[in-house]
């Protein structure tokens, strides 16, 4: 059985990485899933313990991090949020593709420690669509707006550390070329493991 593929999807705020990947699931590849993440924040109402998140507490996910026990992982306001190496490793074991959905800081600690993923970089259409979807939340003021506008350029100059780049100008196209991405990373050379020797001449 050949290992699994370890896909790094993620983007700025705002261009539909989360998006993409839901239409990813849906296309029911038998042998893709979404990684779950353990987080030390409180469960939300319908969130399921193994499904949603690995619920935990501080000081287990501080020693989890002392015992590199984590991908990646990071602290987001009071919480921490990473993604449970033993987990993910025994996925890929059993053949199953991984995909990791999580921010450009945390791809890039993922490649650091696991330059052989697939690293996907979901590009907004443009600067102004991507300006376009942040104000339609309606959820942040005028300074939050700015903010995550500057954030956002500085996070697409880091595409270039990427594999690929896929443009999310349609929900179902960029996840149709993500799809056609892992395709081709399981026909690479370096992931074929071909018995030269039965094609051997008699």
């Amino acid at each position: 059985m050949s290992e699994g593929l370890l896909i790094i999807i993620s983007g700025p705020s705002g261009a539909g990485k989360g998006t993409v990947c839901k239409e990813l699931l849906s296309m029911n590849l038998p042998d893709l899933e979404l990684s779950v993440s353990a987080t030390t924040r409180k469960p939300r109402t319908g969130e399921l313990e193994g499904i949603s998140y690995f619920f935990k507490e501080k000081e287990e996910f501080v020693q989890m991090i002392n015992q590199n026990e984590f991908i990646e992982y990071a602290q987001v306001y009071d919480n921490f949020y990473g993604t449970p190496r033993s987990y993910v490793q025994n996925k890929l074991d059993s053949g199953k593709d991984v995909i990791l959905e999580i921010d450009i800081q945390g791809a890039m600690q993922v490649k650091k420690n696991n330059p052989e993923g697939v690293f996907v970089f979901i590009m907004p259409p443009s600067f102004e669509e991507l300006k376009h979807r942040i104000i339609s939340r309606g959820t942040d003021s005028h300074k939050d707006i700015l903010k995550r506008l500057h954030e956002a350029y500085r996070e697409v100059l880091l595409s270039r550390n990427y594999d690929y780049i896929v443009t999310n100008d349609d929900v179902k196209t960029a996840a149709d070329k993500v799809r056609s991405i892992i395709t081709a990373e399981k026909c690479k050379l370096q992931r074929t493991k071909i018995d030269y020797e039965s094609y051997k001449e008699d």
